[in-house]
C-alpha cells in the first residue's frame, strides 16, 4: 500500500484511541495491509485494551519481528504472557528487555512516536511479578531490592509497595505501557495529508484595482468625447455664425 494511505489509517487509529473507540480503531487497523512495528504496538494495545490477550500476544509476536531490538516490545509482551499465564515466556521477555535496554536506566521513545518513558526498574518489577506468580518469594524480593536501587520516576513508592506484598505471599499484578499511549505518526507526516492551496488565495483587492482602472479609463474615454463633441458643435456655431454675417 502507499505509504500515505497507511499513514492516513494510522493516525485515524490514533484519533479513535484518543477517544477510547477502541473497535473503531482496530477496524481502522485492520485495513492496513503492510504494517510496521510501531503499528503494529497499536493494534497489540488495541487488543489489550479490549481483553484480547492472545490476540495481543500474536501482535506483540509481529512487532518482535519487525524490531527484534525493541526493548518496549520485549517488556509490553512480558506483560501479556503473565496476563496469559504464560510465566517462562514471561521472564524470557523480561530478560531480553533488560539485554537491549543495553544498561541504560531509561529509555525515552517521544522520538518515535510514543510518549513513554521506560525504565529499567520497570523491567526488574515484572521479572519480579513472574517470580511471584512462581511462588518463587525470595528470588522475587531479590529483584525488588535490586530495583529499588535504580534511578526512574515512581520506583520508591511502587516498590515499596511490592516489597509489603511479597512479605504477605501477595501475586504481583505486571507492568504496562499506559493504555492510550501508543505510537503515534510524526505530526509533518500527518499534516502531509490535508489539502494545499498551491494557488494561493483569491486577491479581491487586485480585481478591484483592476475593475477601478477599466472603470476609469472609460471615464477619461467618455470625457474625452465629450470634449471633442464640445469643440465641433463651437466651431460649428462659429462657422454658422460667418456665414450669416457674410451674407
Amino acid at each position: 500500500m502507499l505509504y500515505i494511505e497507511l499513514i492516513k489509517l494510522w493516525d485515524e487509529a490514533v484519533r479513535a484511541i484518543d477517544s477510547r473507540d477502541w473497535q473503531s480503531a482496530l477496524t481502522k487497523l485492520n485495513q492496513i495491509t503492510e504494517h510496521n512495528c510501531r503499528t503494529m504496538f497499536v493494534v497489540a494495545s488495541t487488543h489489550i485494551a479490549l481483553g484480547q490477550v492472545d490476540l495481543a500476544i500474536e501482535a506483540l509476536d509481529q512487532v518482535i519481528a519487525k524490531d527484534s531490538c525493541l526493548a518496549v516490545g520485549f517488556f509490553q509482551r512480558s506483560a501479556v504472557h503473565m496476563m496469559a499465564n504464560r510465566l517462562e515466556e514471561a521472564l524470557a521477555d523480561c530478560i531480553w528487555a533488560q539485554k537491549f535496554m543495553r544498561e541504560n536506566p531509561v529509555i525515552d521513545y517521544k522520538q518515535l512516536g510514543l510518549r513513554y518513558k521506560m525504565y529499567s526498574w520497570q523491567v526488574l518489577y515484572n521479572a519480579a511479578a513472574v517470580h511471584s506468580r512462581l511462588q518463587q518469594w525470595d528470588k522475587a524480593r531479590e529483584i525488588l531490592t535490586a530495583a529499588s536501587q535504580e534511578r526512574g520516576a515512581g520506583r520508591s513508592n511502587l516498590i515499596g509497595i511490592a516489597l509489603e506484598a511479597i512479605s504477605r505471599r501477595e501475586v504481583l499484578e505486571p507492568l504496562l505501557v499506559p493504555e492510550g499511549e501508543v505510537f503515534r505518526p510524526r505530526k509533518q507526516e500527518v499534516d502531509q495529508l490535508k489539502p494545499r492551496d498551491f494557488l494561493g488565495e483569491a486577491k479581491v483587492t487586485r480585481i478591484f484595482t483592476l475593475y477601478s482602472c477599466f472603470k476609469s479609463c472609460l471615464e477619461i474615454n467618455y470625457k474625452m468625447q465629450n470634449s471633442i463633441i464640445v469643440q465641433y458643435m463651437t466651431f460649428k456655431h462659429k462657422i454658422m455664425s460667418l456665414c450669416l454675417f457674410v451674407f
